[in-house]
């Protein structure tokens, strides 16, 4: 089953598998080492963790057996990140708690949620106030600077304003120029040249783009300021948004300088 709160099950859970690699990072931040059993691939952080747990497969293709070989007692899935078809296989033998978040608010109540139905609500509780508290911090701009993030090359793909992206961007000052878009769409260089973009970011991931892309699209994009942007900070939605707001506000520091 699908389940949203505490409420919809009677027990802690002692058998976690996580399906999302910032949800995964959330469950170590929360203490949940012992009962914490499978990750993804793409679970990252901690490092640790990729040699002490299970792997599971890929956000999309995670291998249903492996799962139910396990015997979790709660998995944690995403709306976004997990396949529905997967999602709801795995929901006919064990909870799925599967959570949508589109931007900060909707990360903050996913981290209480986690926290709620894992006994760790306190430390949940803790960590959201010091996330709120800290991105009261971020400097911003006089006015919004408009900008494009970009998550993919061949073809160019960016982010529409109904992303949790979009919200981070919005968070520290800059306007998104796609946000009437909706999701990932494809553009083309020539829509980023006959906007009003003025900063361009390019993500350190999903597609890894690195210093070579930034002097390829500078020979493109004459006049806008390019630069690498950590995309764990811009789009991870658990624990590591503690490092979001002194990283948003040393990179925009720097970018100021030429703008």
């Amino acid at each position: 089953m699908i389940i949203q709160s505490a409420k919809d099950i009677s027990f802690t859970p002692s058998r976690i598998i996580s399906l999302v690699p910032s949800q995964t990072e959330l469950l170590h931040f929360l203490g949940l080492e012992n009962v914490t059993v499978g990750i993804t691939k793409f679970c990252v952080h901690p490092a640790e963790w990729r040699i002490s747990k299970t792997i599971i497969g890929g956000t999309k293709n995670v291998h249903i057996e492996k799962v139910k070989s396990l015997q979790p007692d709660l998995i944690i899935a995403n709306k976004e990140e997990n396949v529905k078809q997967q999602v709801e296989a795995l929901a006919q033998d064990c909870p799925v708690c599967l959570t949508d978040v589109n931007n900060l608010a909707d990360a903050l109540q996913m981290i209480l949620d986690i926290g709620s139905l894992t006994n760790t609500y306190d430390k949940a509780q803790n960590l959201t106030k010091k996330i709120s508290d800290d991105f009261s911090t971020i400097s911003l701009h006089e006015s919004a600077i408009p900008a494009a993030y970009l998550i993919w090359q061949n073809p160019y793909m960016t982010i529409g304003g109904d992303t949790f992206i979009h919200d981070m961007m919005s968070r520290c000052g800059l306007e998104n120029i796609f946000a009437d878009r909706k999701r990932y769409p494809e553009i083309s260089i020539d829509e980023i040249k006959d906007s009003e973009c003025r900063l361009l970011l390019l993500s350190t991931e999903p597609y890894p783009f690195n210093q070579t892309h930034i002097i390829e699209l500078e020979l493109l994009l004459p006049g806008i300021k390019i630069v690498l942007a950590d995309g764990e900070i811009f789009s991870w939605y658990g624990s590591r948004l503690l490092y979001a707001p002194g990283y948003l506000n040393k990179l925009f520091n720097q970018i100021g300088l030429f703008l």
